[in-house]
């Protein structure tokens, strides 16, 4: 499974061209201020995770859905067949005395 962030063709769309834009969006229509460096991380790299308060900001800002903002690629990735293992054989190991070994 492969996702996608696609903020930047979403704001792009809506004519929202830089992240100064969109953070005066976020804080006008949605009442969403965040710091300069956050909007520019946000515009520019696929963020790990985020809060929903925050997706559901920009989807009012930019007037769009999550859909617009993530793809998700559902394709089902196929994971090779590993070749069975060999099971390696305990060495016989006779006892001088006659006495078993312990367990292993």
């Amino acid at each position: 499974m492969k996702i996608r962030w696609r903020l930047r063709m979403a704001a792009a769309q809506r004519e929202v061209w830089t992240g100064t834009e969109l953070r005066r969006l976020l804080a006008e229509k949605a009442g969403l201020e965040l710091s300069s460096a956050s909007v520019s991380a946000l515009f520019t790299k696929e963020p790990s995770q985020m809060k929903m308060t925050t997706l559901a900001a920009l989807c009012t800002a930019l007037e769009c859905t999550p859909n617009d903002l993530i793809e998700v690629d559902t394709t089902p990735v196929e994971r090779p067949v590993a070749p069975p293992r060999p099971v390696a054989e305990l060495p016989q190991v006779a006892s001088a005395r006659g006495r078993s070994m312990p367990p292993l």
